[in-house]
């Protein structure tokens, strides 16, 4: 996508390539993450794309991951 810069010059704007987990149902409660530009990690409700977007360091993101591969999150899986 292409936008003009107050100077009036154009330049391009990279769209979040956003991922949804291959495990995800179709009840839609999923969320998806990607890349932003400056390094970041977003992730956000995959029924509202146009809402807001949770915004990790690498650092963070990989903390998170390996919280959940340890399983430090399972009880919150248990209703």
């Amino acid at each position: 996508m292409e936008k003009a810069t107050a100077a009036g010059h154009r330049e391009t704007v990279v769209q979040p390539a956003w991922t949804k987990s291959s495990l995800s149902f179709a009840n839609g409660d999923c969320v998806e993450v990607a890349h932003l530009p400056g390094g970041a990690i977003g992730v956000r409700d995959s029924k509202d794309s146009e809402g807001p977007v949770l915004r990790f360091t690498p650092d963070e993101w990989h903390a998170f991951l390996g919280g959940v591969r340890h399983g430090e999150f399972d009880k919150f899986s248990r209703a």
